[in-house]
């Protein structure tokens, strides 16, 4: 009986190892399917499959929105101080080190000018990478600048956010970017400059509670988290069952308080379309 007998040869020695390199492949949080990273990048960093939306950062962004080479950084150089020398697990100066050495960002935001479809813009995104796109002083005031520059040049703005809220390292510091921020849209609206907000996955806190919400038109992708505090928060205080979908984007549309969702690879001729009605 030499079938049951084991043969001494290997036969991994005759197949060739396939090694495949670190980070090229993805797996769907939504419905698991695994994508090559390139598949992903050329889908608009959406799911083949399902259609779900990856979190991506400024850069993406500005590749999928902006007219190629068009992008001029503003206030490249601007980072945050350490006013409240806060400490918990490690310094307040340390987490920002990290997070400039992983993201080569020195904030959560980027801003700039740009053009969309050959329409010159203002143009600010969020990054959620930089200390869960925290909102400190940095990020108010880069915002308060580009609206600045949206006045004086009289170009739309537009602002993406993904934020988890008001950076507590900083405080009431970071809370006071709420008002300052609020006050600047407010002039820029009287003014008749247009401004479109953007709501990404996710927009929480102290941002969607001032610049986030402000728009003349709020657009959000599909699925999208957005909210001030957590569904687990409210659902204590209370004392009652949330709706279901309750804080996503098809959630606030159906509630008023999103104009339209809008999927990403139809977000620059929204954008483009939009532009042209409010000029």
């Amino acid at each position: 009986m030499s079938w049951f007998k084991r043969s001494k040869k290997n036969f991994s020695e005759d197949s060739q190892k396939i090694n495949l390199p670190d980070g090229m492949w993805l797996k769907c949080p939504e419905c698991d399917e695994i994508i090559h990273k390139k598949q992903l990048e050329n889908n608009f960093w959406t799911c083949l499959k399902c259609a779900y939306h990856f979190r991506i950062g400024s850069e993406e962004y500005i590749k999928i929105l902006l007219d190629d080479g068009s992008f001029k950084e503003m206030n490249k150089k601007m980072r945050s101080a350490d006013p409240l020398v806060f400490f918990d697990t490690k310094k307040y100066t340390e987490r920002i080190n990290d997070a400039i050495k992983k993201t080569n960002l020195n904030d959560a935001i980027r801003t700039g000018t740009g053009m969309i479809n050959g329409k010159e813009v203002s143009f600010a995104c969020m990054d959620f990478k930089f200390i869960g796109g925290s909102m400190g002083s940095v990020v108010g005031e880069k915002i308060s600048r580009l609206v600045d520059r949206s006045i004086k040049s009289r170009i739309p703005l537009i602002l993406i956010s993904s934020s988890g809220g008001a950076r507590m390292m900083e405080g009431v510091l970071s809370l006071m970017q709420m008002a300052k921020t609020s006050a600047r849209l407010a002039k820029l609206a009287d003014m008749g400059v247009p401004y479109i907000s953007i709501l990404t996955d996710p927009t929480t806190g102290g941002v969607t509670a001032s610049y986030a919400m402000l728009g003349d038109v709020n657009i959000a992708e599909p699925k999208a988290l957005i909210g001030f505090a957590g569904p687990r928060v409210i659902k204590q205080t209370i004392g009652k069952d949330l709706p279901k979908g309750f804080q996503t984007a098809e959630f606030l549309q159906e509630h008023g308080f999103v104009d339209k969702v809008v999927a990403r690879k139809e977000l620059k001729n929204t954008l483009s379309n939009l532009l042209e009605f409010l000029s």
